[in-house]
């Protein structure tokens, strides 16, 4: 598997250095709407984009009336989503990798830190977040530790990667959780 991600990384690396990011053609630093469709669960547009040594993750993301969803089980309402992040220590996401999750529950919005170390998740609450609002986020590796922050807010949890810096590949948003996408939802994030 660790071939499988170094060799992912060498293409990654030497289709990076032949133009320009596919998701932001422009340069701009725009913001990339991800459309994850009714009964999908994976977003579009997604392109991989691998990261040799990464200290922090910024990202401004806004949700719109989109994000309010009910699932088929109510059971599974309480599941979070994956909302951006990076797989880590040279390794996939499901193994090692931290990320900002989401959720519509109780009538609010929430995001959560999501991290995977040796297979084992683990996930906390960061904040409520509102709709339609530019909301800032990050991903700071620190050592044995993510640092989470949305808008101000604060979460620390741990990081068991053995890479000094984060070594690995972008995650995009994704629906689920068990069940796919009941409607079709955008998420618009731009990267600082």
């Amino acid at each position: 598997m660790k071939r499988n991600i170094r060799l992912l990384l060498f293409f990654g690396i030497l289709s990076a250095g032949c133009g320009k990011n596919p998701l932001d053609p422009s340069g701009s630093g725009d913001f990339v709407t991800y459309v994850i469709a009714k009964g999908q669960q994976s977003a579009s547009p997604s392109a991989y984009k691998f990261y040799s040594s990464i200290t922090e993750q910024r990202f401004v993301v806004r949700f719109d009336s989109s994000a309010i969803y009910r699932t088929v089980d109510p059971g599974n309402q309480g599941d979070i989503n994956k909302l951006y992040g990076f797989a880590d220590d040279d390794k996939p996401h499901h193994v090692s990798s931290a990320r900002i999750g989401w959720r519509w529950v109780g009538g609010k919005l929430e995001l959560h830190g999501y991290v995977y170390n040796d297979s084992v998740r683990t996930t906390a609450l960061i904040t409520d977040v509102p709709l339609k609002t530019d909301i800032n986020c990050s991903i700071k590796v620190s050592g044995t530790q993510y640092q989470f922050s949305v808008n101000g807010a604060g979460l620390t949890m741990p990081r068991k990667a053995k890479t000094a810096t984060g070594v690995g590949y972008r995650l995009y948003p994704f629906f689920g959780g068990t069940e796919n996408a009941p409607q079709e939802i955008r998420i618009l994030v731009k990267e600082l």
